[in-house]
């Protein structure tokens, strides 16, 4: 289950406002990912700009300005905020991040209501002084970069550090010590609001990951082999690659790499420890995986665009190699969800296509 998350966003003079918008911008996936999933109706993360008092500014303050406007008017929600944000502050020193929080009393004291009343804090970098400063938190831990670890402590002896962690979540404090960790943030409250499998699809769409990478290139065009790479292998993997969606044939595959069929047996099973069969299952396999991700077709459509003329063979070798059906292994991975009716309308990302008749 989830529960709604409305997401304060104090502006202050010396908030480093460009790590508040990366969040935001992050949230602001989380959400797409929510549509393009479950449709129009899905659950949505909303946000809000807070003066530096702590009051809400409506979407339409003119203090906002043409940078700030849109995105208040797409994280527009109504009711208290379930969480504060509080983003780095941009200061020289932690003499300096001292005198931020003491000439912002107010706020602070709208924190600590907050906290009185169930609502949580999130914090990048040096915002942990303006959650610590209310008092509340004591017990608590917070990551913090190496650098504020002692002024920290000095000034909140009752707070603990995790060392050696980048990002921590302690009762209702949400940290992280950099920046770069502001994803870690964003997957936690994503799970909060809009459910763990939608949490996880965000990681995954953020997080670098070169297999994917290798296999959304190889679906798109066949791999350049050098050649200083001129061998009987590398001949073979590039014919499979470059005639993946045709008939297989081990004739045709030992002329383009200019040795016999059992020369070429012999090599796929010395050099890769399997035939060139099921490499060329595995090429399949690879396009099938980004062809289920990033497409909305159906499992007829991508078995013969993978070189299947029999769905059934397909499912059979997918789940051979992969461990899952196509139709799981969508559910599980995809960014689009598998019904054509969840389509968004490209101009707004917003409404759902209707659906067709008799579907």
């Amino acid at each position: 289950m989830h529960a709604p998350v409305r997401l304060a966003v104090p502006l202050l003079a010396a908030t480093a406002l460009g790590h508040a918008l990366h969040l935001l911008e992050l949230l602001r996936g989380a959400n797409l990912l929510a549509r393009l999933r479950r449709g129009a109706q899905a659950p949505q993360i909303g946000w809000c700009f807070h003066t530096a008092d702590g009051l809400p500014l409506a979407a339409t303050d003119k203090t906002l300005g043409p940078l700030l406007a849109p995105m208040a008017q797409e994280g527009h929600c109504e009711g208290a905020p379930t969480h504060w944000l509080l983003a780095p502050l941009h200061t020289a020193d932690i003499p300096s991040i001292r005198s931020v929080v003491a000439a912002h009393g107010l706020l602070v004291r709208r924190l600590a209501l907050g906290l009185d009343q169930g609502e949580q804090v999130l914090t990048l970098g040096s915002g942990a002084w303006l959650a610590a400063a209310t008092g509340r938190l004591g017990g608590a831990q917070v990551a913090l970069p190496w650098y504020y670890i002692a002024g920290f402590c000095n000034d909140h002896p009752d707070i603990g550090v995790a060392v050696g962690q980048q990002h921590c979540s302690a009762g209702p404090w949400m940290s992280a010590a950099m920046p770069q960790q502001a994803t870690a943030l964003a997957v936690a409250l994503a799970a909060q609001g809009l459910g763990h499998d939608l949490a996880q699809a965000l990681e995954a769409a953020t997080r670098p990951d070169p297999l994917r990478e290798q296999a959304a290139f190889e679906a798109q065009q066949a791999r350049q082999i050098r050649s200083t790479r001129d061998s009987t292998l590398a001949r073979a993997i590039a014919f499979l690659e470059k005639h993946l969606e045709q008939p297989y044939a081990l004739d045709a595959v030992a002329k383009a790499a200019a040795v016999s069929p059992r020369t070429l047996l012999r090599h796929f099973r010395e050099g890769l420890g399997h035939s060139p069969l099921d490499h060329l299952h595995a090429l399949r396999c690879a396009r099938a995986r980004v062809l289920l991700e990033i497409t909305l077709e159906g499992i007829p459509g991508i078995a013969q665009a993978c070189g299947y003329q029999d769905p059934a063979a397909f499912r059979r070798i997918f789940q051979r190699h992969t461990g899952m059906t196509p139709q799981a292994y969508r559910q599980r991975q995809s960014l689009r969800a598998p019904r054509q009716r969840w389509r968004v309308n490209p101009a707004g990302l917003g409404t759902a296509e209707k659906k067709p008749p008799g579907a």
